[in-house]
């Protein structure tokens, strides 16, 4: 008996506190199915309280269980060497290898600015999703796309003209991870920490070194 006075006093509580949650926005719910869902509440038998109270205990029990499940998928998909992180947002980038931070550092992301050249169209956005390093290459040079002329007002040259080959603007390093993206270094060292870039990633001289050194041919690259 105890124990059913105990579930009662409990049921009578959740009662008070749904119908107080279901007036609270009148001009959602109906009136109709607000005097209905008091009356369904009202009514519960302690024998009825119990048995909704066993299964919001099972129902709690299996949503533990899956949540464990996929914090040990989590865990298995986690890459055991070094990765990278590139937050646009706050252009923050960070190197870690499991739950260990190897290196943050203030960087550039894209601009997300566009640029219309005749039937032409760039949006310089920097992309999300998941990367890998596919190269790295020491005092890489530029070779500079055709939006390059035409933000100069110029027209581009043929593709293997030396005008489009660029030295000293990409800095001493260069991690390409597909379409022409890159983490690499910047003579406009004052902007880093904002969004300016093409959709490249840009760092100053120090972090980039170290990046270099840590990430390797197929380094995970995660963009947010």
């Amino acid at each position: 008996m105890m124990r059913i006075a105990l579930l009662w006093m409990a049921a009578v509580a959740l009662v008070t506190a749904a119908i107080g949650a279901v007036l609270a926005w009148p001009a959602l719910v109906p009136l109709g199915e607000r005097l209905a869902a008091e009356a369904r509440l009202s009514c519960r038998s302690p024998a009825e309280l119990e048995e909704d109270l066993r299964r919001l205990e099972s129902e709690l029990a299996g949503l533990e269980a899956e949540t464990g499940r996929l914090a040990a998928a989590a865990a298995r998909r986690r890459p055991t060497d070094a990765y990278i992180v590139v937050d646009t947002r706050d252009n923050w980038l960070m190197v870690r290898k499991g739950e260990e931070v190897l290196l943050e550092a203030t960087c550039s992301a894209g601009s997300g600015r566009e640029l219309v050249a005749g039937r032409r169209r760039w949006v310089f956005e920097t992309p999300k999703g998941v990367f890998r390093v596919t190269f790295k290459q020491s005092m890489p040079v530029w070779i500079k796309p055709d939006w390059a002329f035409y933000e100069e007002g110029e027209q581009p040259p043929p593709a293997q003209s030396p005008l489009r080959y660029e030295e000293a603007v990409l800095g001493e390093y260069a991690l390409g991870f597909g379409n022409g993206f890159m983490i690499h270094g910047t003579i406009y060292k004052r902007l880093l920490g904002k969004n300016v870039t093409h959709g490249c990633i840009r760092l100053d001289d120090e972090p980039l070194e170290q990046v270099f050194r840590i990430a390797r041919i197929g380094t995970p690259i995660y963009i947010v």
